[in-house]
């Protein structure tokens, strides 16, 4: 199945031109489900676009995604073509494995690249609160290659089988959440959060980062783990349940080699 996947989506951009293709509060009907679309600001039509796979929060949709500042404001500048599929009954199926929605994920991103040019070794999959708990389960299981998970206030739990990972796995989460509380392990271990990746990617001990700031109201520790299959990345900051001004397009700035930047 991947290797399938991946061979289509190289075809793909070389076919065209990209008409008819579904954007913004429009949705993109798949089956008996939906999904919404936000292209870059800047893009040229033509050239294959990374691909960010946004599951939203309980009781929203995705055309609040494709419009929200602290998600579209940063893909849009960034030259990232977004998807923010629609969950049945504004929610998600996270809560154990074969989820349906994780093979409504993986159908969305390939009816996607029958509508837009995307580049196959940088797909991104997020989500925020129920959302990020659904990127968990959706990259733990899915038969697509994911390049990076950047998860916000929502995990699975720690103990949980993925038959799969992200080569590169993003968690930010408020120690002070009063709504997804933070996963704290055994005598307060705050590295428990991303227990479940580190052991599943065979990572290494952890390596302290110096604490940063997007915007100067927010400080943000930051832990890595260079993992044998990749790397785990956890941030945490003394807030609660949102989603950090910035803290996506910092993490797809760094993911492409570049500076980060606000916005």
């Amino acid at each position: 199945m991947r290797i399938l996947f991946v061979l289509i989506a190289l075809i793909l951009p070389a076919m065209g031109p990209w008409k008819d293709a579904c954007e913004g509060r429009d949705a993109c009907v798949l089956g008996d489900r939906s999904y919404h679309v936000r292209a870059p600001d800047d893009w040229d039509g033509a050239t294959p676009m990374p691909v960010l796979l946004h599951f939203h929060g309980w009781g929203r949709q995705g055309d609040l995604i494709v419009n929200h500042d602290r998600i579209s404001g940063h893909t849009r500048n960034r030259g990232v073509l977004l998807l923010a599929p629609n969950g049945r009954g504004k929610t998600w199926d996270f809560w154990g494995p074969g989820s349906d929605d994780s093979a409504f994920a993986a159908a969305v991103i390939a009816d996607a690249a029958k509508r837009y040019p995307i580049d196959p070794a940088r797909i991104y999959v997020s989500g925020y609160s129920y959302g990020g708990a659904m990127a968990w389960r959706f990259a733990c299981e899915s038969p697509l290659p994911i390049a990076a998970l950047l998860a916000i206030s929502g995990t699975i739990p720690q103990d949980s089988g993925c038959a799969t990972h992200p080569a590169d796995v993003r968690h930010v989460h408020g120690l002070g959440d009063p709504v997804l509380r933070y996963p704290f392990g055994p005598g307060g271990d705050e590295t428990h959060a991303v227990k479940l990746w580190r052991e599943t990617m065979g990572c290494d001990a952890a390596e302290p980062r110096p604490a940063y700031s997007i915007r100067d109201f927010l400080t943000i520790s930051r832990s890595v783990w260079d993992c044998a299959e990749g790397r785990v990345t956890l941030d945490t900051h003394p807030g609660g349940h949102f989603i950090p001004h910035g803290w996506i397009g910092w993490q797809l700035d760094q993911l492409a080699g570049r500076a980060p930047r606000y916005p």
